[in-house]
């Protein structure tokens, strides 16, 4: 059965440029390459879910602007379909520069992220978790992660998070959350260490914890154990959004009924081939 996916949160466009060098102040910087899609954590994971073979359903704000149809019209291509929590909203999305230069390792983004208070409701939910084996929500639109994934607990759906960052009400969605993925910068209040967070963590009764170390080996904790999937060396060519892969892959391989520590080695594999191409895209194009 073809696994189907609900992603919750953030929608931007991500201008992405690659360089040989940082640019230097005041000064005029020539990029090699240039792309522009529609990103953010929870689009570009359903992005990769659809891209494996899976059935990738977005709940996120898109609205009515000069740019929606660049990003409706981006999705489709890619197979996801939108559910626009916004859809009469004329403001921008959030907009983001992302700048790279592979031969020093350095990445600079430049953000533009408007505040949105989003309601949602519960027919709006229901459509939404219609027929989805797994939920993914990254923390933005926090009252609609929240909203979103305590339902899809209360139906039994497994419910991951993208954990980016400690986020404002993230104690109030985290007992809707079996399987947290987060990146080693994630730290619940009082906690100073990876080591520290996944222990908070597993305090608060989540069925599995991973932490990501870019190109170093990801912890995943099960219960009592915690091992360490290692990941390949490769030449980086530019690694924004690989987490967000990690995750559509993770939740693509778990939904298709592989355990955690399965899907999380698999999806490992498709985040660090992404990096070995510019922009969050190009991996899948066909070689």
């Amino acid at each position: 059965m073809t696994p189907r996916g609900l992603f919750v949160g953030l929608a931007t466009v991500d201008m992405q440029y690659l360089v040989d060098t940082p640019p230097a102040r005041d000064a005029k910087t020539p990029a090699r390459d240039f792309l522009m899609a529609t990103g953010g954590p929870a689009t570009n994971a359903a992005v990769t879910f659809a891209h494996l073979g899976g059935q990738a359903r977005l709940l996120t704000r898109i609205g009515r602007h000069s740019l929606t149809s660049f990003m409706t019209g981006d999705l489709a291509r890619y197979g996801v379909d939108v559910i626009d929590l916004a859809p009469d909203s004329t403001s921008l999305p959030t907009v983001s520069s992302v700048i790279s230069a592979p031969a020093t390792g350095e990445r600079t983004i430049v953000t533009h992220r408007p505040a949105h208070d989003l309601p949602i409701d519960a027919g709006t939910i229901d459509a939404a978790l219609r027929d989805v084996d797994i939920v993914l929500v990254d923390g933005h639109h926090m009252a609609v992660a929240i909203a979103v994934a305590t339902e899809a607990s209360r139906r039994g759906i497994t419910v991951v998070l993208d954990g980016g960052s400690w986020k404002a009400g993230m104690a109030d969605l985290l007992p809707a959350v079996d399987i947290a993925i987060c990146s080693e910068s994630f730290r619940p209040p009082g906690t100073h260490a990876p080591e520290q967070a996944i222990a908070d963590l597993a305090g608060r009764g989540l069925e599995a914890i991973a932490i990501t170390a870019g190109g170093e080996a990801i912890r995943l904790r099960e219960g009592e154990r915690t091992i360490e999937i290692q990941i390949e060396p490769v030449e980086v060519v530019d690694s924004a959004g690989a987490g967000d892969v990690l995750h559509g892959a993770f939740c693509y391989w778990r939904a298709a009924g592989e355990t955690t520590r399965a899907a999380l080695a698999r999806a490992a594999t498709v985040a660090t081939r992404s990096c070995q191409s510019f922009g969050t895209r190009t991996w899948m194009d066909p070689r």
